[in-house]
């Protein structure tokens, strides 16, 4: 589920991103990269905070097992789901 949530958060800032440049244009001011770096720095906080807060809830609840089984499974969950948006990607099928 946090693989989802992940994907979910990454589709809404791809489609800012991607849109809101049609929309008002390039931006030919400092804004731009302070914005650009600003919106790196949520997105690193927020994928931490989606990859890591239950894991680390389980782990110091002395759950360690489960810590790791939840880790590694929201991991390959990403990485399925990020190979398949790659194919996607590479065979034409979506334009």
């Amino acid at each position: 589920m946090n693989a989802i949530g992940a994907i979910l958060y990454i589709a809404v800032v791809a489609s800012v991103m991607f849109y809101g440049t049609k929309i008002s244009g390039p931006v030919d001011s400092i804004i731009g990269p302070i914005a650009a770096i600003s919106l790196f720095t949520l997105s690193a906080a927020v994928m931490a905070y989606v990859f890591g807060y239950e894991p680390f809830q389980l782990y110091f609840d002395g759950k360690k097992k489960q810590a790791l089984d939840l880790a590694l499974k929201t991991i390959a969950a990403f990485a399925i789901i990020t190979a398949i948006i790659l194919v996607l990607l590479f065979s034409g099928a979506v334009r």
